[in-house]
């Protein structure tokens, strides 16, 4: 991981779109983010990875004020969305153009406006990740945003499948039950602690983003319990249209949130989580599964080992702020 970034200290804002107006967001725009996003990634990678309820999950978080860390570009002639920025949590922002509105200024004057929401925040620094030699990494390399870390989408092939690894006795992998949510919690974020820059995450963010996410089903969240009931290890699994088709036919998977107890590692804990999560995703239309993770875990070749492909390949960029 790069943490000698480069220095972005010019607070000039450059021209706005000509013809465009911007106005602050809410959540009644969670739909019209989405369709803009899904937009950008579908041309940009050829399938969506980003659901509606992944953006609502994360505007919905306690104390996180919708208005005053958004902004959205609108073309006026026909009151569309067309770009759009978000500073969120722990230094990370996110931005999104529609490739029909690209060359006209759209995303340098959004990386510009969160730049200076970061500032008014008190951050040291501000990234995004970007889909690696795409529109948005040259956009944000030639701006001068350094690389902090790489990540990886990786998929499970249709009709492929995982050796199962059998558990140790008494251990069980099963739906996590609601009085184990906040254990669930504890697990995942001690574990992503380790290797994350930022402070621990509230429950209730952990909920906004899982359990309280729209569209939550109780097969969602999976749990490794030990002997005594404890839980050691946890995923979170959806399954959404991945082709961006609409075809009930056309469904993915998405691990996240995958972490088990430090105590615990090393027993094949891991494995059986994947295995589980990609039956489960199945049985509920599936036909294919994919999770991420980037170089800060080391995990990589773990999942190729069992054999996953990476489909897309993301660099976190990020400016440091004067």
């Amino acid at each position: 991981m790069n943490t000698d970034l480069p220095r972005h200290p010019d607070p000039v804002e450059p021209p706005r779109p000509a013809g465009l107006t911007t106005r602050p967001l809410t959540m009644a725009d969670t739909g019209a983010v989405y369709r803009v996003m899904a937009a950008q990634e579908l041309h940009d990678l050829g399938s969506v990875e980003i659901e509606e309820a992944d953006i609502v999950g994360d505007w919905q978080i306690p104390g996180y004020d919708v208005p005053a860390c958004t902004i959205g570009v609108v073309d006026p002639a026909t009151d569309t969305l067309v770009g759009y920025a978000e500073t969120g949590r722990s230094d990370r922002g996110d931005a999104a153009v529609l490739p029909a509105y690209r060359g006209r200024g759209v995303g340098t004057w959004l990386a510009w406006w969160m730049r200076e929401s970061a500032r008014s925040r008190g951050w040291a620094r501000v990234g995004m990740p970007v889909p690696e030699g795409g529109p948005g990494d040259r956009l944000l390399a030639g701006l001068g945003y350094g690389v902090r870390w790489h990540s990886w989408v990786l998929s499970l092939p249709a009709g492929a499948s995982i050796v199962e690894r059998p558990l140790p006795p008494g251990y069980v992998v099963r739906a996590a039950e609601p009085a184990e949510w906040r254990a669930v919690h504890r697990v995942v974020d001690e574990a992503f602690l380790e290797w994350s820059e930022r402070d621990p995450e509230p429950y209730e963010a952990f909920a906004a983003g899982t359990v309280d996410r729209p569209g939550f089903e109780p097969w969602h969240l999976r749990v490794v319990v030990d002997p005594d009931g404890a839980v050691v290890g946890a995923a979170y699994v959806t399954v959404f249209d991945g082709g961006g088709s609409g075809d009930p036919a056309d469904r993915d998977a998405f691990i996240n949130r995958l972490a088990v107890r430090p105590d615990q590692r090393h027993r094949g804990l891991a494995q059986a989580l994947m295995v589980d999560a990609f039956a489960v995703a199945r049985n509920h239309g599936a036909t294919s599964s994919g999770l991420s993770t980037d170089s800060r875990t080391g995990a990589l070749g773990l999942y190729e080992k069992v054999g996953m492909k990476v489909t897309s390949t993301w660099l976190h960029r990020a400016v440091a702020l004067d």
